[in-house]
């Protein structure tokens, strides 16, 4: 099989699922757009009948005033048929476009959280907007194929009748056009798959460069942020400008050759009028005449249709890398869209589960591209615990509670809450089980209260509670709106601590069994960090806290402490066993700032 049969064929399978999700949309679609297309005959037939009884050259079968009316009647049609069309078309591709949009969000959320986007938001949200659309008008123009192919066989059996020299040249730049398309194939898929990777990159670069403007401002890297844009641009701009060209340039040749073939019908049929015993009429000029307006559409479109098919084998292609590993029917898998009625109810979270025991033996995880990673990590956590993870950058210790948690899928080892394997650790390790904040937490645009309940049924009493565990009261005090303080994107209207303490408000509104923090305090001052721990305490009970950390108060509250160094556990034990026995903890120790004078 050529390469090129190969990248037709699961565009084929991606557009026949797509059509077997709305079966009776497409069909009804198909039957308007095919009617669109050949009901044009109607007043191309009418037009032969007027002008062959205006020179006498046939006997008239119906007055000047039928035909009018014939005319208007096809017109009231016609309109009809289109607006039908319209809305059937508008259904189907809304449905179609759902259905792949419904399939990729459902693989990203089912994917583990650390590589759930292979790459950046703007380079995804391309794929959910532009890839989609552009599959969506390739399924679409389907339809208008195959009434393309309804009114070419009408059209040849009716023009046939009359002159079927003349009704070849009509149709013969049809397979030159064909020719063309194919031959450039190749390099439209090539020039489409730059296009959409280059406007990805932009739209990326534009998203983080909006995501960081504290960060860009503090460095003074405006300068170096905005070159980086132009350079995105101008190479954006050269591939979107040579994709446009080749598809200006293919529909140029399209319609010169479709002209040249007019040009030679035209010559054939006046011969064919003034030749010894001609019997090509007047209304048989204006019937090819008027059909040839038609033939001309059909021809053009079927060329575009071929170039589009070729841009959706590129945009399927896109799609299909952000299901990282599924197959790629996962795309058009038939699901319910809940158009109609009311939504299915969000799922129920899990029962709480009292943790007594978490064990992790041999966890290890390598990274593909680094080698990086973690390799035989055993944990011990009993209920009530209060572990932290420790150990200079890179040693491994975000990897850790990635591989714990699901968020990446580990090589080897397992984990046991309570006693028993935990398989998909994923869907497990949610609340009320288990609340993880990551090392850089994210908020939303919207207000500070949706931000700390996301959806979660909490009374004002335990918001509270959970503000006060997270020393957040004294900046809501001071806050314009309160809790309905909107915090703007990633929360950017707030200062890193606040971020962080909302984060872990968040965590403890939701009272889960485990607490995992990945470095939650580097963005707060030691007095803080030391009141943010006293009150969890306080407030928590027996609740087991897993926490990684380089910070003086966390170290002290810990129970257990485990070094990681080089993706591996070099020691554990409580700080003043570990201060005497371990030098990378010592050394750790030694480096941290001390700031205001703690008590021991």
């Amino acid at each position: 099989m050529t390469a090129r049969a190969r990248s037709s064929v699961p565009t084929l399978k991606l557009m026949m699922g797509l059509v077997r999700f709305a079966p009776w949309w497409y069909t009804g679609n198909a039957i308007l757009w095919t009617l669109v297309w050949v009901m044009p005959v109607i007043p191309g037939l009418i037009s032969k009948e007027f002008f062959d009884g205006l020179t006498g050259e046939e006997s008239v079968r119906f007055g000047v005033n039928a035909l009018i009316a014939f005319l208007a009647a096809y017109a009231l049609g016609r309109v009809a048929t289109v607006a039908l069309g319209m809305y059937s078309d508008v259904n189907f591709r809304f449905r179609i476009g759902s259905l792949l949009r419904r399939n990729m969000i459902g693989r990203i959320l089912a994917l583990p959280g650390a590589r759930a986007v292979p790459d950046s938001p703007g380079e995804a949200i391309s794929r959910f907007r532009d890839d989609v659309e552009h599959v969506e008008e390739a399924v679409d123009l389907t339809v208008d194929m195959l009434g393309t192919t309804a009114f070419s066989t009408v059209a040849v059996i009716v023009l046939a009748s009359i002159n079927a020299r003349i009704t070849l040249f009509v149709f013969a730049p049809l397979f030159l056009v064909i020719l063309i398309a194919e031959r450039a194939g190749t390099r439209i898929r090539e020039y489409r798959r730059a296009a959409r990777e280059a406007t990805g990159q932009v739209t990326g670069a534009i998203g983080e460069m909006f995501g960081s403007v504290q960060s860009i401002k503090v460095a003074g890297a405006e300068h170096h942020i905005i070159g980086n844009l132009r350079m995105l641009n101008d190479r954006r701009r050269t591939v979107m400008v040579r994709d446009r060209v080749l598809n200006s340039g293919l529909e140029s040749v399209f319609w010169n050759t479709i002209n040249i073939g007019t040009a030679v019908i035209l010559v054939l049929a006046a011969g064919a009028m003034h030749g010894a015993g001609a019997e090509f009429t007047v209304g048989d000029f204006a019937l090819f005449v008027y059909f040839l307006t038609f033939a001309t559409d059909a021809v053009h479109f079927v060329g575009i249709f071929i170039a589009r098919y070729r841009q959706a084998g590129v945009s399927y292609e896109r799609m299909t890398e952000l299901l990282q590993g599924a197959p790629p029917e996962t795309l058009v898998v038939p699901r319910d869209l809940e158009l109609r009625g009311e939504p299915s109810p969000v799922p129920a979270p899990p029962e709480r589960e009292r943790l007594n025991l978490l064990e992790a033996r041999g966890l290890s995880y390598r990274y593909s591209d680094s080698g990086g990673g973690i390799e035989g990590v055993d944990l011990h956590l009993p209920r009530g615990s209060f572990t932290v993870v420790t150990g200079r950058i890179g040693s491994g210790k975000t990897t850790l509670l990635r591989v714990l948690l699901g968020l990446l899928d580990r090589n080897g080892g397992e984990v046991l809450w309570n006693g028993r394997v935990v398989d998909d650790a994923a869907a497990f390790f949610v609340p009320p089980r288990t609340a993880y904040t990551p090392q850089v937490p994210r908020l939303f645009s919207m207000p500070l209260r949706d931000n700390l309940l996301m959806g979660l049924d909490r009374s004002d009493g335990e918001l509270a509670t959970a503000i006060r565990s997270a020393v957040l009261e004294p900046d809501l005090a001071v806050m314009p709106d309160g809790l309905d303080t909107k915090v703007g994107p990633l929360g950017m209207r707030l200062s890193g601590g606040q971020v962080q303490r909302a984060a872990a408000a968040r965590m403890f509104v939701r009272q889960p069994e485990l607490y995992v923090f990945d470095d939650l305090s580097s963005a707060l001052d030691v007095e803080t960090e030391k009141l943010l721990w006293e009150r969890l305490f306080a407030d928590s009970g027996l609740t087991t806290s897993l926490v990684v950390s380089h910070r003086r108060p966390a170290l002290r509250r810990a129970d257990q402490i485990i070094v990681m160094n080089e993706g591996r556990v070099e020691a554990v034990g409580s700080l003043g066993e570990l201060l005497v026995t371990n030098e990378e903890l010592q050394r750790l120790w030694s480096e941290e700032p001390v700031g205001k004078p703690e008590p021991a």
